[in-house]
């Protein structure tokens, strides 16, 4: 925070989403888990999920903290950003918020998905493993492959010895 600390067009803040004030911050930007980055437009933080060391940071920090395209910096847009905006600015408060909702649901919808998917593929996991120690167990038992490493060790630990008393 200290390398942006006073900088006209970026900053780098921390919020506690413990307290009230960054309760209501965090819920406000989606915020579930911590640590978690945000960066971009202040009216609409996107996730950061690059790297977490410093240098990574100041480095995506330097590249991507800077005025960007919105409906405060149109000047920054190109034709097709600039036309997004002029359209979103000419609907309605209620459409366009009936629009973000959708959007949003939609999201959440895909989000759902995922996490159908990967409790599916959890469950399969948690399968395969059980058949795998079984099998692992099975094998072990056939061949007493416990016995045959212990007697292997002690042979070649006497063998050892024996060599050493050669000397």
């Amino acid at each position: 925070m200290a390398d942006f600390e006073g900088d006209a067009t970026k900053l780098v803040a921390d919020v506690d989403c413990t307290t009230d004030d960054g309760q209501k911050l965090c819920e406000q930007h989606n915020v579930e888990g911590f640590p978690t980055l945000k960066w971009g437009n202040p009216m609409a933080l996107e996730d950061y999920n690059g790297g977490r060391e410093y240098e990574e940071l100041k480095a995506f920090a330097d590249e991507n903290l800077k005025p960007m395209c919105s409906p405060a910096n149109i000047d920054l847009c190109d034709d097709e950003q600039k036309a997004a905006i002029e359209k979103y600015q000419a609907m309605s408060t209620e459409d366009l918020s009936a629009a973000v909702d959708e959007a949003t649901t939609k999201l959440s919808d895909n989000e759902a998905l995922l996490m159908e998917a990967i409790e599916k593929l959890q469950e399969k996991y948690e399968e395969l493993m059980k058949e795998k120690e079984e099998k692992d167990k099975a094998i072990n038992d056939e061949f007493g492959l416990g016995y045959m490493k212990a007697v292997l060790a002690a042979k070649e630990g006497a063998e050892a010895a024996k060599g050493s008393d050669e000397l």
